[in-house]
């Protein structure tokens, strides 16, 4: 394993490998007899992309895992802590921003394990909170009567008595009414579960109604009730964007709407968080890598699931990508790089990555050469 580190390292000093055309080395991978016995997870933001911009080489990165007739070659995902788009439409845009094909298979996102919930929660009154289409989002998972917070809010007079000075609210789904739903039927109904599925974008007023929803047992402006389920699909503190410094994410916003239901409330705020670096994302991502392995054109000859020796997770997050794969454990190996939340010399101290690179293009230099050194000694 050593010896293999080391020659992956030098070919990295030395820049053997082209970063824009697939390595020869690597052309028997894709026949069936020499399956890859490896897979790859990518975090997007800071890794992929800095807002919608590529970033340190991720277009030519990509095409290498792919062979020249656009079929994939190394199976590998996208294993993001955002979200707010439905799988189908955020592979889309991903495709179009790095001019490679992406299925909604490859889309592994923060809210995706709310699909889980659809048969606890299908046909319960829900909300979902966030920036995008999260109302669209859980309604793809199979919600029948899920409700975005922006219409939800929009039932309710005088819910948010900041409302009148927020003329920049445009755009919002308060003007999309979903399932000719009545203000009657809406305010009656008991809200059973609060899914937060993307970053909010009102902070004010959605901890306003997420109080008035959690503390009167999911009938706001009615007596105090038990508290509604409530989910977060991630507990990221902050997060890279095209800004030089992190911005918060939907951590923060769980922290501001806790300490302010604690005030408020008698009982602490209930609530379960999914996202990296829980162990369970990369135990589903390894699912979900051995599916696309299978699935993959040189994966016909056999039957089953393709059993995959080394896991690679890409971040840029020590405290959330290079932590989850190292609780995870093995198969996994984990690679940071500096284009997004980490910028250091050295290694992380408290959580460090098995290696550390400038960019996701040479995140793949090494992970090809590593696998190819493999192979040559087989």
């Amino acid at each position: 394993m050593n010896n293999l580190r080391i020659i992956a390292r030098n070919s990295l000093r030395r820049r053997d490998f082209s970063l824009r055309s697939p390595s020869r080395s690597l052309c028997n991978l894709s026949t069936k007899s020499n399956r890859p016995s490896y897979g790859i997870a990518f975090d997007i933001d800071g890794v992929i992309l800095l807002g919608s911009s590529p970033v340190g080489g991720s277009p030519g990165a990509l095409r290498r895992l792919y062979d020249d007739s656009g079929a994939l070659k190394i199976p590998f995902l996208f294993l993001t802590n955002g979200g707010g788009l439905p799988e189908s439409k955020r592979a889309s845009e991903m495709s179009h921003l790095l001019d490679v094909p992406v299925s909604p298979l490859q889309m592994v996102q923060a809210h995706s394990p709310f699909r889980k919930l659809a048969n606890r929660f299908g046909n319960e009154l829900v909300v979902a909170a966030g920036k995008g289409e999260p109302a669209a989002v859980m309604s793809n998972y199979g919600f029948k009567n899920v409700i975005s917070l922006d219409e939800y809010a929009s039932y309710f007079v005088h819910i948010d008595p900041l409302a009148p000075y927020k003329k920049w609210m445009t755009g919002q789904d308060v003007n999309k009414k979903t399932n000719n739903r009545s203000r009657q039927s809406v305010v009656s109904e008991r809200v059973q579960a609060a899914f937060i599925v993307s970053d909010p974008v009102d902070w004010s007023r959605d901890i306003q109604v997420l109080c008035d929803i959690l503390r009167t047992g999911g009938l706001p402006g009615k007596e105090i009730g038990s508290q509604p389920h409530l989910y977060f699909a991630n507990d990221d503190l902050d997060y890279q964007t095209k800004f030089p410094t992190e911005r918060l994410g939907m951590g923060a916003f769980r922290i501001a709407l806790q300490s302010i239901f604690n005030r408020i409330h008698d009982k602490p705020l209930e609530y379960t968080s999914f996202g990296k670096p829980n162990p369970f994302v990369f135990k589903n991502a390894e699912d979900v890598l051995k599916e696309i392995a299978t699935s993959s054109t040189h994966s016909h000859s056999n039957q089953g699931s393709h059993h995959l020796e080394t896991l690679y997770m890409v971040g840029d997050n020590p405290k959330i990508d290079i932590r989850g794969a190292r609780q995870a454990g093995s198969p996994w190996f984990s690679i940071l790089t500096r284009t997004g939340v980490f910028k250091g010399k050295d290694n992380h101290s408290e959580f460090p990555a098995d290696l550390v690179v400038d960019t996701v293009e040479e995140a793949v230099d090494f992970i090809l050469t590593r696998e190819s050194a493999k192979l040559s000694l087989v």
